[in-house]
């Protein structure tokens, strides 16, 4: 018999999730709380209404509807506990306990727990005092330019600093004008560390460690990584820096240690970890950790998955991971280019018609919607990053290209998107080229 899933949230991740649920032949319907327009009626997804900050009322909904798993796409609920709850009142969910996804919510606690336990990371020190930070920034022995905020902002709590008067600047914006309000009482000063920056994500029951294709993100607004930090401009995957004899590396000293290390100190992680990583001349570095998929790189993940997604997640959170491991696409590449809403990430309108979006998924693409909302029977903007547009070819190159070709024909007013996604990884496979004197895959 086929089961009902749940997934929270209203981003492009949780349209994506819930469109790869969907193409397992275990489930019959998947509902998005509170979702988006792309989910609010396709096929066997459609959007509920249902607090998901009331636990107890949402336990209820679940077995009211016969929910057999639940699904957490951000941050924000699982550290507030919600599998906790859940699954004490007998809902099964996918993803790790608030206590496990300290590792994202506590920027402090992530990084003394990565000395605790070897894994590499960059030198750093965390603050209550802004006089005491900037002291600090100005007297290390390492360029202490990156400033974080320890708790959750949406993925724009981080000010990489060109000087120490910046990351001076930084300091006082993050914890005396609390632009990033509660979630910088604390913040972390860290060493900059050069590099190429990579995304490692895996599944994990708390045991078994299975990698994802590693992906790049572009958080940057603008062509060639200009402009202000966002939540994500598009993404690709696979990262060809990444060899699988590095993967395995990272692998065995990074994901496997992080999850033993967990384990040991009693808080079993279960659900995705993604490890935020910089690859750097003394070997890969953790920059920072999600405990979720992120978003956007969910969207050019996800897509590379040959096995059945409900199976894989029931099978990690009956820590049975290792008889079930992923198997995913071989020779494939898939690139996302975001969309946004003039004025993101500042202030920007909403209620815009989109138009278009019927040409791209006629040229074979997937459009996953993020801030979206239907309005006397339109489709119209409701966020800064409006939705994301996948392209899923035999290669990087191809699926830039597709993928832009699609962006090209959805249209709203003032929609800003990059056309280098990418850039890095085909930069990067030339140079392999070149060096190699044959021909590699671009």
């Amino acid at each position: 018999m086929a089961d009902r899933v749940l997934v929270i949230g209203s981003g492009g991740r949780e349209h994506a999730l819930a469109w790869k649920l969907t193409q397992s032949p275990h489930v019959k319907q998947v509902l998005v709380t509170p979702g988006n327009a792309g989910t609010a009626g396709d096929g066997k997804i459609s959007n509920s209404v249902i607090s998901i900050d009331d636990h107890v009322a949402l336990a209820q909904f679940c077995r009211d509807h016969e929910i057999r798993l639940v699904v957490v796409g951000p941050e924000v609920p699982l550290a507030a506990g919600i599998v906790d709850d859940l699954t004490a009142a007998g809902v099964r969910c996918f993803g790790p306990t608030a206590k496990a996804a300290q590792l994202e919510s506590s920027k402090s606690f992530s990084k003394a727990f990565l000395d605790r336990h070897g894994i590499p990371t960059a030198q750093w020190k965390a603050f209550t005092s802004p006089k005491e930070a900037c002291s600090f920034i100005t007297n290390a022995d390492f360029p202490a330019l990156v400033v974080k905020a320890s708790g959750l902002a949406a993925g724009k709590g981080v000010i990489v600093a060109s000087n120490k008067e910046e990351a001076c600047k930084a300091v006082h914006e993050i914890m005396q004008d609390k632009i990033f309000e509660a979630a910088g009482e604390t913040v972390v000063i860290e060493e900059l560390l050069e590099g190429e920056e990579v995304s490692c994500l895996c599944f994990t029951d708390s045991i078994t460690v299975a990698p994802m294709p590693p992906a790049q993100d572009h958080k940057r607004l603008m062509d060639g990584d200009e402009g202000p930090n966002t939540g994500g401009m598009g993404a690709y995957s696979p990262a060809p820096q990444i060899s699988k004899d590095l993967l395995l590396k990272i692998r065995d000293t990074i994901l496997q240690r992080t999850v033993d290390g967990m384990k040991k100190e009693g808080v079993p992680y279960i659900g995705v970890l993604y490890a935020g990583l910089m690859l750097t001349r003394d070997g890969p570095k953790v920059l920072e950790f999600n405990c979720r998929f992120g978003d956007p790189e969910c969207q050019v993940i996800l897509p590379l998955l040959k096995s059945d997604l409900y199976e894989v997640m029931q099978a990690t959170i009956n820590t049975r991971l290792s008889s079930s491991m992923p198997v995913w696409f071989e020779n494939s590449a898939a690139v996302t280019v975001v969309m946004a809403s003039e004025g993101y990430p500042g202030t920007y309108a909403k209620g815009l018609k989109i138009t278009g979006l019927s040409k791209a998924k006629e040229l074979g693409l997937e459009v996953f919607h993020a801030g979206t909302v239907i309005k006397d029977g339109k489709v119209v903007t409701n966020g800064g990053r409006v939705l994301t547009v996948t392209a899923i070819k035999e290669d990087l190159m191809s699926a830039l290209e597709e993928a832009n070709k699609g962006v090209a024909t959805i249209q709203f007013k003032g929609a800003i998107y990059r056309k280098d996604i990418g850039y890095r990884a085909i930069a990067f496979l030339r140079h392999s080229r070149y060096i190699s004197g044959g021909s590699a895959l671009i």
